[in-house]
């Protein structure tokens, strides 16, 4: 039995990386037969917004005064960036031409001699430092806002979509003591703005008096359930007895029973009749007269 030796396992390998794909095909090296030119690609860092970025750059760069400017040293510098933009083949806008022609009119003014009894005159470059102190500090401003924090830039906001709630409302829980102290509270609201209505009553005692005496008549019985009115109700009844009671108090009429149970009889009192007996002559007498 002979031994068989195991296969090598073979290594594995980074295939190049293409550095560019021409229609969908890569491409892993350069063709032969292109030319690029040197100055193909020119990296210019020092980009300027205008002429007065320019000058408050080179005035920053050297540590120099705003309002002491040295108009000579400022405008050699000026003319040496023109110089080179110009052999960079760099677009020069027409600003920074007004620029250097500004700053060669200020160094002539300065170099022109003055006279000792002329008064001084206004400085050339006051309207210069006027304009670059306002550029300072709207540039200023510029950089303040943008190292604010931005969104989408330095802040992300996220949003997230709530799932859905289900809101269950559930009865409140109270117990019997707490129902009976509201429903207290509540009949003591209602007295508080409760009112009496006074009215007269409908029913006299007096009234009712000379009522059973005209009923009664002179010396007539009369039954006692006849004196009470059934539709007056309760409140007639009432009425009705105690102006019996009071008639029997002053002794205008009497009450007759024959046995016990049996029914009450009532009359007018003998001196009320003897009273009306007299009153009758008399009144003749005067009709007669």
């Amino acid at each position: 039995m002979t031994d068989t030796p195991l296969p090598i396992e073979a290594e594995p390998q980074q295939a190049e990386m293409p550095f560019a794909y021409v229609q969908g095909e890569a491409v892993t090296s350069l063709p032969k037969d292109l030319y690029i030119p040197p100055d193909a690609l020119e990296v210019f860092l020092e980009a300027f917004e205008g002429p007065l970025d320019l000058l408050l750059y080179l005035i920053r760069r050297q540590n120099l005064d705003v309002l002491d400017i040295p108009i000579a040293e400022i405008t050699r510098q000026y003319m040496d960036y023109i110089g080179l933009m110009h052999e960079m083949r760099l677009e020069l806008a027409a600003e920074y031409l007004v620029m250097a022609a500004m700053l060669a009119e200020i160094k002539s003014r300065m170099l022109l001699p003055r006279a000792a009894d002329i008064e001084e005159e206004d400085d050339p470059r006051a309207e210069l430092v006027r304009r670059l102190q306002e550029y300072e500090r709207y540039k200023q401003a510029a950089e303040d806002i943008d190292e604010l924090p931005r969104v989408d830039r330095d802040v992300f906001p996220v949003a997230l979509e709530a799932p859905e709630r289900q809101v269950l409302s559930r009865p409140p829980e109270i117990s019997l003591q707490e129902l009976l102290l509201a429903a207290k509270a509540a009949m003591t609201r209602a007295e508080m703005f409760s009112h009496h209505h006074v009215q007269m009553e409908p029913l006299s005692v007096r009234e009712r008096m000379s009522i059973v005496l005209e009923r009664i008549g002179a010396g007539d019985f009369i039954e006692f359930g006849r004196l009470f009115a059934p539709e007056e109700g309760r409140m007639g009844v009432v009425v009705s007895l105690l102006a019996v009671l009071e008639l029997i108090k002053s002794s205008l009429i009497e009450l007759v029973q024959s046995e016990p149970f049996a029914p009450i009889y009532i009359r007018a009192a003998r001196a009320t009749v003897l009273d009306a007996d007299d009153e009758a002559p008399q009144a003749a007498a005067g009709g007669e007269a």
